[in-house]
């Protein structure tokens, strides 16, 4: 068993999985937005895979990592790095490109 990895990151320059290539769905943002607002407090960590490049690619947090990096720019969240691909990820959009 691997021991787990946390750091903390800028959101802003997590990258977007292929799946959600436009960043956070509009709706779900607004609803955190709305029930969370700015607040990092008891945000779970966000599951992050980490590139051939170095790059963080985020896995399960999206939503959570956009509405930090809009509300608190230059704030840092924290990410599990969750494993390893064998890819690199720098062509993927990062959530600072997508922000809303």
């Amino acid at each position: 068993m691997r021991i787990p990895e946390y750091l903390d990151v800028d959101p802003r320059t997590l990258h977007l999985p292929s799946t959600r290539p436009t960043g956070a769905d509009p709706f779900k943002l607004q609803r955190q937005i709305a029930q969370y607002g700015a607040s990092t407090q008891g945000i779970p960590p966000i599951f992050v895979y980490r590139g051939t490049d170095g790059g963080l690619i985020v896995f399960d947090g999206v939503t959570r990592a956009t509405r930090v990096a809009k509300l608190q720019p230059g704030t840092l969240v924290r990410v599990e790095v969750i494993g390893e691909l064998s890819v690199p990820c720098a062509h993927l959009p990062t959530i600072g490109e997508q922000l809303p």
